[in-house]
């Protein structure tokens, strides 16, 4: 491009969407009972991790940044949705788009790298059962997060940088649901080669890469369960996949299916299913854990279990002028006041005055 050449930006952007679909609203709708759902879910998915001590372990600093990544990415997708077409708001500025682009696709990268981070520790786990917790420990964990982060990040970062240099003096139409980086760099009046590379090199990293590492890690833990003698005990070890062999199906499937037929598709398609494959994985990660994990089973039953036992006393306490007060039982209360006694079975039991 030429160095004097002016770059014309648009004051803004206008986001088609669906065209000439009936009752659309109703799908918009269905978007936003996921987006409620994938929050919540993930919501307890996260305190369960940040409150039972026997979830914080490497395995699950992983599953805790995906429910996270599951959230924010929902969040800042799904409510701009239902904003843009809903309220009819499809007018959108010039730097809200990109950084719309920029947030949804560090989100979509992190989610396919934290299901490679998974990948990961189920294989050290299962080939190296004995050195686990050497070569999987809290810091490991928490180190390649961080650096998927950063990958992320940095990804974004460039396909930004190469969006700006673009000059939009034709159409300001954004043929997709939400600011995509396809349907944008495409309106460019000059020089788009470089976002042309920019978007074959950005799918290698979200999917085929850590797809391929994923593979890889799975043909090795078929390789070390086959060593295994006892039916039973090669059954017990790949129950423990279970659970991230269906997140991978959940996640990858629709991507490649889209991906790779996306050029052949209707623009109502096209768009049903990439809006589709950004909000469901999110509202069934969670439900597939709490189905498929035996610890995050335990947790949720031992939640229930304090719930259950921790009832609520009336407790008689006189003040000034002889009015009743009333409180809550005391977790340890004087010996002759009410309060929870534990029993020896480990039972809380509630006395009353």
């Amino acid at each position: 491009m030429d160095s004097n050449m002016t770059i014309v930006r648009p004051a803004y952007f206008i986001i088609s969407g669906f065209s000439g679909i009936p009752h659309v609203n109703y799908y918009y709708l269905f978007l936003m009972v996921l987006y409620i759902m994938s929050v919540m879910e993930n919501g307890i998915v996260m305190a369960l991790i940040c409150f039972d001590h026997s979830l914080k372990t490497p395995k699950y600093i992983a599953v805790f940044n995906l429910a996270f990544v599951d959230v924010v990415g929902s969040s800042a997708l799904v409510p701009k949705v239902i904003d843009t077409f809903w309220f009819d708001h499809k007018y959108i500025s010039y730097s809200n788009c990109l950084t719309y682009l920029f947030f949804y696709y560090v989100i979509l990268i992190m989610q396919s790298l934290n299901l490679a981070l998974l990948s990961f520790d189920r294989l050290i786990a299962i080939t190296f059962p004995l050195r686990y917790q050497i070569i999987v420990s809290l810091k490991t964990m928490f180190s390649l997060v961080a650096a998927c982060w950063i990958i992320s990040i940095f990804d974004m970062l460039v396909a930004v940088g190469f969006l700006i240099r673009l000059s939009y003096c034709r159409s300001v139409v954004i043929n997709s649901y939400f600011c995509d980086h396809g349907p944008l760099y495409r309106l460019a009046c000059n020089d788009y080669r470089p976002n042309d590379i920019i978007s074959i090199v950005i799918p290698v990293f979200i999917i085929w890469a850590p797809l391929l590492f994923i593979l890889i890690s799975y043909m090795c833990i078929g390789a070390a369960l086959a060593k295994i003698d006892g039916a039973q005990d090669r059954m017990k070890a790949f129950k423990t996949c279970t659970a991230h062999i269906m997140l991978v199906i959940i996640y990858y499937l629709p991507i490649l299916v889209t991906f790779n037929v996306a050029a052949k598709m209707p623009r109502n398609a096209r768009i049903i299913s990439l809006s589709l494959a950004a909000v469901i994985p999110p509202a069934l990660n969670p439900l597939i854990y709490v189905l498929q994990t035996q610890e995050i089973k335990l947790s949720v039953k031992k939640v229930f279990k304090r719930m259950r036992q921790s009832k609520i006393c009336l407790v008689h306490m006189f003040q000034d002028g002889g009015v009743p007060a009333y409180g809550a039982c005391p977790r340890e209360p004087d010996k002759s006041g009410p309060g929870l006694r534990e029993t020896a079975a480990g039972d809380l039991i509630c006395v009353l005055l």
